[in-house]
């Protein structure tokens, strides 16, 4: 098998090159005490997509800043007592999709959650505020400012706030709750489950925004990464500010969350993935303490998975 970066067995070792800022717990105590402060002020309304067996409703709540966040919201119409829900997170750019591949949760007795991220290509709102460069990506924003004032700082925080919002539903069973994504939804999900650590179950997929050093020294600073380049090249371009640049990305690293996470993981990783080097994945997976496991596709980069969407439903029939 051709190798776009370490042999499985440095893989299921390695521990990362990003750096770790010194206060990161301090950090996200902080940011999750603004997140619980906020009133959500959560509205539901029926959406025009229905189908016989469940409710579809448009879900908005307030997120920190103030930023009115969407989720699609689907339940099932026959249950007689609390049930499992899942929360679903979308690959970088992009938005919840259509409701059509998300109602066979609905058919299975549990309630599913798909939420836009801020600013991306959904109905999510972005507030801004921040100082320096927005050019080309949200990984660079917020990099000239205070660290609070990265953008996925509060993306990463409106995912755990959606699952504390569908863990307060009356019908949802708080303690049967799971999380799903691919990409950058793969990332949102490890968030998710390190911010909201009674998440039970989390499926990510190549999970993105990991091991930023190790993308740059890789030379893969291109695709979903393109952005890292272009900060350097337009804000830093002989790299004085290099490891203070990668040390604040260290704050929105999921590798460095997620040993918080509580829940079952099962992970894909893609061997061939040059987007999301396996490195950056296994970084964040060798350091989650919890019951785990992955599932390699050593032909396939970044890309649908064969097999591995039933894969994850069977592992969600868990809850």
């Amino acid at each position: 098998m051709p190798l776009v970066d370490m042999p499985l067995d440095k893989l299921l070792s390695y521990e990362g090159r990003n750096p770790r800022p010194e206060d990161f717990d301090a950090y996200w105590e902080r940011a999750i005490a603004e997140m619980k402060a906020v009133d959500p002020q959560i509205e539901l309304r029926s959406s025009e997509f229905q189908v016989p067996f469940a409710e579809c409703f448009d879900l908005y709540f307030t997120g920190v800043k103030g930023a009115r966040i969407y989720a699609k919201y689907i339940r099932p119409k026959q249950s007689s007592e609390p049930h499992p829900a899942i929360v679903q997170f979308h690959g970088y750019s992009g938005n919840s999709g259509d409701w059509s591949d998300k109602v066979q949760y609905a058919a299975l007795g549990y309630s599913f959650f798909s939420m836009d991220c801020r600013g991306q290509g959904g109905l999510s709102e972005d507030v801004g505020g921040m100082k320096g460069t927005t050019l080309r990506g949200h990984i660079v924003r917020g990099l000239d400012d205070h660290p609070d004032q990265l953008l996925f700082r509060d993306i990463f925080l409106d995912t755990a706030q959606l699952a504390g919002i569908a863990m307060s539903m009356p019908e949802v069973d708080p303690a049967r709750v799971g999380a799903m994504g691919g990409s950058q939804g793969g990332a949102l999900t490890i968030a998710c489950a390190a911010l909201e650590p009674r998440i039970k179950r989390l499926a990510p997929v190549y999970p993105f925004l990991s091991d930023y050093k190790r993308v740059w020294e890789m030379d893969l600073a291109k695709d979903a990464y393109q952005e890292l380049k272009d900060f350097f090249r337009r804000h830093d371009p002989q790299h004085k500010r290099e490891e203070e640049v990668f040390t604040k990305l260290g704050y929105i690293d999921i590798q460095n969350l997620a040993g918080r996470i509580e829940g079952e993981v099962m992970m894909a990783v893609g061997l061939a993935d040059t987007v999301c080097p396996p490195s950056t994945q296994f970084a964040a997976y060798n350091k989650i303490k919890s019951p785990k496991s992955y599932e390699l596709y050593p032909d396939f980069g970044h890309e649908g998975l064969p097999g591995f969407n039933d894969k994850t439903l069977q592992f969600m029939l868990g809850l």
